[in-house]
Parts: structure tokens; C-alpha cells; sequence
């Protein structure tokens, strides 16, 4: 016999399984299984308050004593805890085994594949972290958030927390075309403007789109993120490198491809900025061809030695897609990213969107465009642009003094710099696990190439921004002892 806890605070599922046996020992003991099995799985967390004993039974029909007698024997059996005037709680039990074909510290993905980002189950939390790519989170700004939220929600009509507009609630598309505008010079209205859980969902969906129109091929810098081409592909296209240099991507868009991801602004792996004659040679293809450019604005607010460079969307915005992103600027797990589109391309790209998860949710969308509206969010990217260049700062001026035989590249801007170690000296997975001996994350960047195979030069990506400001100096000074060790013997 199942209930549902309505009654009681806490609200849990219980299959008390009497079965034919109505006596007090049949109830008694279907709700000890009932309770053992919720601890055991995880349902009831250690800690828990249960229920008052007249209370429960008065909610499950049961006599108290019955109730009584159950707790004293899962009490007894280390389930419970009960102390005089704290009532009767889940006990704090050991974990139990990890199940079979998982280590500890390793954690299952959903399907059992491995986490995208690592090429591995994901690991245990290192003690100093420097992972590319990532924020530091615990700067993310509660009380600047916490403040709009209780400004924005009071006054939202109550239609707004149902299902709306898959393009986005109509007050975080007016911001975003304002800010956009104003910091990145992107020409967008709020119709142009689909929003999304971030840059992944976005260039799935436009992938798709673009698939089912006819593109059956898109191209994409080499190198780049190994789960971006991954993203690509699951929508329908095939993925064709596009060759990195010195002056950014290769202009010279391979035979095939109907569309090309580019980051113009900052190049995600080299650092590199797209020169103004490939970025209208691009533009060229494009109006020619009639493919179309994805531009990742992934970082474009982080610059620090000159003035950002502005949205390669502005030259030609009926033939570029624009997609930004909040994982940079707040975090990642704000869950909130945006697409300017072609018009010709919005209505496809909505549908894609409902039929993908409906809407992104409202109440952060809510959030975030009060923090856009009131230029809170500019000044929490201010303070987070000058936190991370002095953090880059301290790295590359200890990078000169201690170890000048590596050479730094992408240090202009964003949240990340790639290390070229010398080619006579150890890997770059050498170097990754004699870090790990360490207790710091560092990335070897062999799988960030269309063909991770070829023999190159060993780098090493660096993320600066992702440890908290107390935690930096002891993760730049375990960088500095392993990077001595590797090079000097």
C-alpha cells in the first residue's frame, strides 16, 4: 500500500507493502521496510527530521504504537537516531559501494559514457584547479542577483511562470539587444534573439536547423573544443577543419561546407584575433554562397590590453549568427545563453527550441535582464575583468621570471592562456600527470585537434580564472614547481 507524506513537512513516498497480513506485526514491519529501503536508496538523507510518531500515524492510518515500535527498531538497527527533545532523525550512514565498473572519485553519465569535457568519468575535485575555459564561480554575484530577483519577481504577472515564447521571455531579448549593442556592437532587435541554456544548446539547435535545410556540412576552427565538433555532429552535419594561424581562422572555407564556426574575437584555443581582411573575406563567402557564419562570442567582454574587439556580426548580420553566453561573466550553472539571428532563420531555430525543451526557465531570464536593465551586470564584468588581469598578470609575470623557456600565447584577453613548452623536453600528458601528482589540473591539448594523431609541438592550457582569489597563489606556485621540475630535470 503506497502513501504520499502530505501532512507531516516532509513529503516522501512510502510503499508500506502489508500485503494480506492486516495485523499490527504485518503493519509494523511494512513500514519498517518502507523507511530502511528510503534510507538505503537515498530518499530520506541523513539528517532528516522524521515525523512525530502521532503525527505519521495519524497520516498513515497506523496506531502510534505501531509507528513508535518501527522507529525503535530502525534505531536499533543504526537506520535512526532519536535523542530526547531533537526527535527521531535519519542516522548519518557510510556511503555505500560504488557499483561495479566505477571506481572511486568516478561518477556514471547518464547512457555510461564519460564526461565530454574530460575524455574520462569525471574526476575528483583537484586541489588546485586550473581548467580552461571556466570562471571563478565563487565570485558570482549573490546579492547583486538576489537584489533583482526580489525587485523583478514581485512585479512579473503570473502568466510569465508558464510556458511562453520558446524564443525567450520578451524582457531578457529587449536587454540583451540593448546590451549587445552597447558593449559588443552588435546590430540586433529583440525578434532576432533566441534564448538558450547556453552556447552547446544553441549551436545544436542552429546545427540542426541548418542540417534539415540542406547544409551537410559545417565548418569549424582547427583546433577547438572536441564536444563543440561532437555537438555539431549529433545534429547532422559532418564537421570540416578549418586551419588556425597566427592571424585566426583559414578565410578560405573548404569545399562543401554550408556554414563555419568561428570565435573572431578570440580564438578558443591559440588566442589568436581574426584579421580584418579574413573577417570580410568570410563575409564574402558568405553573401556569395549563401552560407552562413557562427560567430562564438565566448569571452568577448574579457579583454585587457586594448579596447574588445567588436562582434563580427555587425559587418554582415544577414549572414551572421551571433551566440553568446552568461557561463563566462556569472557561471556556467546559470544556464543562459543567446542567439542573434537572421531573421530568415528565427522562426526554424523557435521550433527547433520548443521542441527541444519547450523555454528556457523564466525566473533567471527574469533576473538577468533586471541586472542588465539597472547596469549591475556591467559592473560585475568590470569587477570580474579587473580581478582576472591582475590574476593573468601575477601568472605571466611569474611565467618570465621563473620559467622563460615557455612561451605564452592568448594572454590579450579572456579567461585562459596556452603554454608552448620546449619540444626537446617532456609531453604534454607527461606534464598533465606530473601535475596531477601535484593536486592541479592542467590541460594537455591533444584533443582539441580535427586530427589528434599528428605529431605537434606539447601546450599546455592554463585557465586563471577558476580558482577562488585565496586559493590562486598556491595554484600558481604548484604551475611554477611543475613546470620547473618538467623542464629543468
Amino acid at each position: 500500500m503506497a502513501f504520499e507524506w502530505t501532512k507531516t513537512g516532509v513529503d516522501l513516498h512510502l510503499d508500506l507493502d502489508i500485503g494480506h497480513d492486516s495485523g499490527t506485526g504485518g503493519r509494523r514491519a511494512g513500514l519498517e521496510r518502507a523507511l530502511r529501503n528510503a534510507v538505503r536508496d537515498g530518499r530520506l538523507t541523513p539528517g532528516t527530521r522524521l515525523p512525530a510518531s502521532r503525527t505519521l500515524a495519524a497520516e498513515l492510518d497506523l496506531a502510534r504504537g505501531t509507528v513508535t515500535a518501527a522507529y525503535e527498531q530502525l534505531v536499533a538497527e543504526g537506520y535512526l537516531s532519536a535523542r530526547r527533545g531533537a526527535g527521531t532523525v535519519v542516522a548519518d550512514l557510510p556511503p555505500p559501494p560504488p557499483a561495479p565498473g566505477h571506481p572511486p572519485g568516478e561518477t556514471a553519465r547518464p547512457g555510461g559514457g564519460a564526461d565530454p569535457r574530460h575524455g574520462q568519468g569525471t574526476p575528483p575535485r583537484p586541489r588546485h584547479d586550473l581548467m580552461p575555459g571556466r570562471p571563478d564561480v565563487a565570485s558570482f554575484p549573490v546579492e547583486a542577483w538576489l537584489r533583482a530577483a526580489r525587485r523583478v519577481l514581485p512585479r512579473t504577472e503570473a502568466q510569465a511562470f508558464g510556458l511562453g515564447d520558446p524564443r525567450g521571455h520578451p524582457a531578457l531579448r529587449t536587454a540583451l539587444a540593448d546590451y549587445l549593442g552597447r558593449t559588443r556592437g552588435v546590430l540586433a532587435d529583440p525578434e532576432r534573439i533566441v534564448v538558450t541554456t547556453g552556447f552547446m544548446q544553441s549551436l545544436g539547435l542552429l546545427a540542426r536547423v541548418l542540417h534539415d535545410g540542406g547544409c551537410a556540412a559545417v565548418a569549424m576552427e582547427d583546433p577547438c573544443a572536441p564536444f563543440h565538433r561532437e555537438a555539431v555532429r549529433r545534429a547532422g552535419p559532418r564537421v570540416l577543419p578549418l586551419p588556425v594561424d597566427e592571424r585566426g581562422a583559414d578565410a578560405r572555407v573548404p569545399d562543401g561546407a554550408g556554414a563555419v564556426v568561428v570565435t573572431p574575437a578570440h580564438q578558443a584555443v591559440l588566442g589568436t584575433v581574426l584579421a580584418p581582411e579574413r573577417r570580410r573575406a568570410l563575409v564574402d563567402w558568405a553573401s556569395t554562397s549563401g552560407g552562413l557564419i557562427i560567430e562564438d562570442d565566448y569571452d568577448g567582454e574579457f579583454r585587457y590590453d586594448r579596447q574588445p574587439v567588436g562582434a563580427l556580426q555587425q559587418m554582415a548580420p544577414e549572414q551572421v549568427g551571433y551566440l553568446g553566453t552568461a557561463s563566462k561573466t556569472l557561471g556556467p550553472g546559470v544556464r543562459l545563453g543567446w542567439m542573434v539571428l537572421p531573421p530568415r532563420l528565427v522562426p526554424a531555430v523557435a521550433e527547433a527550441k520548443f521542441y527541444a525543451d519547450a523555454q528556457t526557465e523564466v525566473i533567471g531570464q527574469l533576473v538577468l535582464a533586471e541586472l542588465i536593465r539597472t547596469h549591475e551586470y556591467d559592473r560585475h564584468v568590470r569587477a570580474q575583468r579587473l580581478r582576472y588581469r591582475r590574476r593573468r598578470d601575477a601568472l605571466l609575470r611569474r611565467l618570465a621570471e621563473e620559467v622563460p623557456r615557455v612561451r605564452v600565447r592568448g594572454a590579450a584577453a579572456g579567461v585562459q592562456l596556452l603554454l608552448e613548452l620546449p619540444a626537446d623536453g617532456p609531453s604534454e600528458t607527461e606534464v598533465a600527470a606530473r601535475a596531477a601528482a601535484r593536486g592541479l589540473r592542467v590541460v594537455p591539448t591533444g584533443s582539441v585537434w580535427h586530427d589528434a594523431g599528428a605529431v605537434r609541438p606539447p601546450r599546455i592550457g592554463i585557465g586563471y580564472a577558476t580558482p577562488p582569489d585565496h586559493a590562486y597563489p598556491a595554484a600558481l606556485d604548484a604551475l611554477i614547481a611543475t613546470l620547473r621540475e618538467c623542464l629543468d630535470g
